[in-house]
Order: structure tokens, then sequence, then C-alpha cells
């Protein structure tokens, strides 16, 4: 058995976002103290963290600083100094996610390539130093062009349909990938601790913001076959197996028309794919997360509800101090979780919150919930 002092175990986490601000609300409940690194001086992990750090994510003096008491430091964020981390790491701190594994997320194209050397299905590729090479794949379009490095949530990826829209390409170091005539996209959050234990949560299907390129809902459970769902959970697990992470892993995949499971991108961190877990899962992904990295058994990760997740993005049109329209109404349902993530501005776009919808059957919650993406709207 093993012996824990729960708030003996110092916890940095490099980001204060609502993902750290939602795994302090789970680390809270073991007692353990989280202490938050964020260049934002209001960011939502402000006021609920043990200690909150104002301080630049890519500052190689600042991220060893901020390490130096800490037992264990994970990420909410991928962007952030990793040669800080491989310090850290080599000085006997617990560093989870890898910061090989961080460093090989950083960049798309070593994504990519290490998904084509280890056999995981993923879509076609060709990498390019610049706009320039494009030209030499013209054969091959259409493609999304990814910049290999400083995308995030949608940014940094442009869709090429022919040699006629490099005006719109980056000039930068790029991934080039096919389209996928697919069906779905689904997204598999599987957990790893140091001991190897493995727990996946079931597979959840995504639907998309097509001008902002972000979640707009995401249903749990996906609507998909059984042999697809087992695919879908042995690819996961296949990536974080022979990425050897410990902590959580979202691994975004597509379902193809023709039946075909392929990788998308993956993410080492909880994600907003797994938000609805806190209400619609056992165990929810930010407490998965904790205890992956302190080494705790894993929850059960089984669904107790279906579930319907909304992003709360700001409207268009809007950038200001937040107003909130429509949530006494949602809030005066059953079954409806709101989630305000604490940011004091909103921007067009800009990941204000979330909303969980809960029932037992996945078709009202589904109902409930786009009657609910269009009467609740952040304003300024």
């Amino acid at each position: 058995m093993q012996y824990i002092q729960p708030d003996k175990i110092r916890i940095g986490v490099l980001g204060g976002g609502q993902l750290g601000r939602m795994m302090i609300q789970n680390a809270i409940n073991l007692n353990l103290p989280i202490c938050c690194l964020d260049p934002d001086p209001n960011a939502p992990c402000k006021n609920i963290a043990t200690e909150f750090t104002v301080g630049s994510l890519k500052d190689f003096d600042t991220v060893y600083a901020f390490g130096q008491d800490k037992d264990v430091i994970t990420i909410e964020i991928e962007n952030v100094n990793v040669e800080a981390l491989k310090k850290l790491q080599s000085e006997g701190k617990k560093i989870y996610p890898q910061p090989e594994v961080i460093e090989l997320i950083q960049d798309k194209g070593l994504q990519k390539l290490f998904y084509q050397e280890r056999n995981i299905p993923s879509p076609a590729f060709y990498l390019v130093q610049d706009k320039s090479e494009i030209n030499q794949h013209a054969a091959a379009f259409p493609f999304f062009q990814k910049m290999r490095k400083g995308g995030y949530d949608g940014k940094g990826v442009v869709k090429l349909k022919s040699v006629d829209h490099l005006e719109n390409a980056f000039d930068a170091p790029s991934v080039l990938e096919s389209l996928v005539d697919f069906d779905k996209e689904i997204s598999v959050i599987v957990a790893r601790n140091e001991s190897g234990e493995i727990a996946c949560f079931p597979s959840v299907e995504c639907a998309f913001n097509p001008e902002a390129n972000l979640v707009e809902f995401l249903f749990s459970p996906a609507n998909i076959s059984k042999s697809i769902e087992a695919e879908a959970e042995a690819i996961a697990v296949k990536v974080a197996t022979e990425l050897n992470i410990v902590g959580i892993l979202a691994v975004e995949m597509f379902v193809t028309k023709a039946g075909k499971v392929l990788v998308n991108e993956i993410a080492p961190r909880p994600h907003n794919s797994g938000h609805h877990s806190i209400e619609g899962n056992i165990t929810s992904q930010f407490e998965q997360h904790i205890r992956a990295i302190i080494n705790l058994p894993l929850g059960d990760t089984g669904i107790v509800r279906p579930a319907v997740m909304i992003n709360l993005l700001g409207e268009k049109g809007y950038e200001g101090p937040a107003r909130y329209e429509g949530l006494d109404e949602a809030l005066a349902q059953s079954g409806v979780y709101v989630h305000l993530y604490g940011k004091a501005i909103t921007k067009p776009f800009r990941k204000m919150g979330h909303i969980t919808v809960v029932d037992k059957e996945l078709a009202v919650a589904t109902e409930k919930a786009k009657t609910l993406k269009n009467s609740v709207k952040i304003i300024s």
C-alpha cells in the first residue's frame, strides 16, 4: 500500500487558463496544492491556485525557477520552454507529460513522422520548408496547410484548394495534409500513469464551428459502431504507449466514409473534447490527469449519463468586459451545468466557458443543447 500525503506533493502547472482552473477544482478534492505560472496577471487560475506566478512560459529562466520547489510539473498548454523542463527533469523533477513528448507535440511535422514510423494510421502528408515548395506537390491538391509550430485552436491552419490559392498560404515550415473524406470527427482521451496503467474514456463525437475551426458541440457517446469504437480505442492506446506518456492524452481522429479511423492530431493534456466528463463520466478527465501524474490508480471512465457539451464562445462583433445573456434560463433547466472560466474580457470566438447537458437519452440532451446554443450569448 502506498503512503500518500497529498498536501505535501507540490504540483506546478505551466499555464493558468481554463484547463488549469478545472484541474484545480478537482485537485481540491484530494487536498493537493496546485501552483500556476502564466503570463496573464488576470488568468482564470489567479484566484484559486495555491500559488500564482506571473511570467513567461517560453522563457528558460522563468520556467526553470518556477520548477525548483515543485515535486511534479505538468502543463495545460504545449507552448512552453522545453529546455528548462529537460534540465529540471535531469535534476530529478518529475515532468509529466515528459519534455520529449511536449517537444514532439510542438512540431506538427514531427507528429506526422511519428505516426508514419510507427504505422499509426493518419492522413497522407508532405513537409515543406516554405511557401515556394508547395508547388512541388501541385498534383496532390487540395490540402490543409498546417504550420509546424505555433498553431493553436484553429490558428495556423489554412485550406489550399489549388495552386490558385497560394496567396493564402503560410510562408513557413509546414505540413501539407491531404483532405480526408470523413463521416465523423471523434476523440478518445486516454490516461497512463507512471506504473503503466492505462484507461480510455469512451469515444466522443465533435462538431466544429466552420468559421473559427473550434469545437462547437461534443456528443458523448459517439454515434459509431462497436468495431469503430474498439479500433479508435486501440489506436489511442498505441499512441500513448509508443509515446510512453504519463498523464492525459487526447487523440483526435477522423472516421472516413469508408470506415477507416485516422489520427488527426494529439494533445498531451486535458482537452476540450473531455469537458463533458465532469458531469457525464464517473471520473472526469481533470481528476484522471491528476491521478496519472502522481501515480494513483486511474479512475473508472464509464459513462454516467449521455452528455452534450457546448463551447461558449465570445460573439462576433463584441470585445470588452464580458456580459452573459440567457444564463438564468439555462440554469432553470434540469441536467444543465454551466462552467464559466473567469475571463473578464470577451473577444470574438474566445473560449469563455462551456455548458454540459446530461440526460438519459442523448437525443433529448442534443435538442436541449441546440436550443441553449442559440439562447446563451456572451457579449460586451
